[in-house]
């Protein structure tokens, strides 16, 4: 699910700005207060805070909330002033003579997802997504358009389960750490499966369906439930949740081409979208 996300790529070497301290925080209670007061007055909006922490912003509170009923839930990004007195809600660019390359540079050096396309190439696309996110499912043919169209880009997909919003994705995402680990072809029938069949699974029966799947694309199913109990396992997708984060990663899917964020791959124009990747291409060869 799409999200406003802010980033802090693009920033100079030196010291980083003053982040916010515990006592610049609003609490939870008054999050809650807050988001019952502006969308108290309709019922079937389900309002839920879902991340209170420091923003890129000097002084700044950063509050990611979650908005929707069932499951058409968004996440939304709000600033808090240091007064505590405004929010606000928009999006933060990058800036500077090269303002993706923080971004780039770091998902570079830190990504761990399963890849495909080659290792050395012009061009590479991260996407952070999360197994049970419909917007994720909904993306998921566009992003094959796009490997199809380019088979000389090198692609990660990183878990980014939303556990506030979706009670068996972070399930879904050590399964699929998993079956990626023990094959790589395995794992792109996995993801393609879970999408598929997402309706049919729930928190009760994520485990054995899960499982299912596993086997279903060709990796042992006994191998891959040790693996799901393994606390490294859990390790490692919480690794990738925080790489997200660290890149200001709050919604899914969030796709990355060398290091420009795109929250809304969906939305776009299939040529507009080329056009993109095309510049990120043609800029890397300079």
């Amino acid at each position: 699910m799409a999200a406003i996300v802010p980033t802090t790529f693009g920033q100079k070497s030196g010291p980083p700005p003053a982040a916010a301290t515990t006592s610049d925080l609003p609490t939870k209670a008054t999050v809650e207060s807050f988001l019952k007061h502006w969308f108290g007055y309709d019922p079937t909006i389900n309002a839920e805070v879902l991340d209170i922490s420091p923003s890129p912003i000097p002084h700044m509170a950063q509050v990611v909330v979650g908005l929707g009923t069932g499951n058409d839930r968004k996440s939304m990004v709000l600033y808090i002033t240091p007064d505590q007195q405004h929010a606000v809600v928009g999006e933060i660019l990058p800036f500077g003579a090269d303002p993706f390359a923080h971004a780039r540079e770091l998902l570079a050096q830190s990504k761990t997802g399963v890849s495909r396309g080659p290792d050395k190439s012009a061009l590479t696309l991260v996407e952070f997504s999360d197994l049970e996110c419909p917007v994720c499912k909904q993306t998921q043919p566009t992003v094959d358009r796009l490997l199809a169209d380019y088979p000389q880009a090198h692609f990660v997909f990183q878990q980014f389960p939303l556990e506030g919003l979706h009670p068996w994705a972070f399930k879904a995402a050590l399964y699929a750490d998993c079956v990626g680990r023990e094959s790589s072809p395995a794992f792109w029938k996995f993801v393609q499966s879970v999408y598929d069949d997402q309706l049919m699974i729930d928190g009760t029966t994520a485990d054995a369906k899960l499982r299912e799947k596993a086997v279903a694309a060709g990796v042992s199913g006994d191998r891959t439930a040790a693996c799901v109990a393994n606390p490294e396992t859990e390790q490692r997708v919480r690794e990738s949740i925080a790489l997200g984060k660290e890149v200001e990663v709050h919604g899914t899917p969030t796709v990355f081409i060398n290091g420009r964020r795109v929250n809304s791959v969906m939305g776009m124009p299939y040529e507009l979208l080329k056009s993109v990747v095309d510049w990120a291409e043609k800029d890397a060869a300079k």
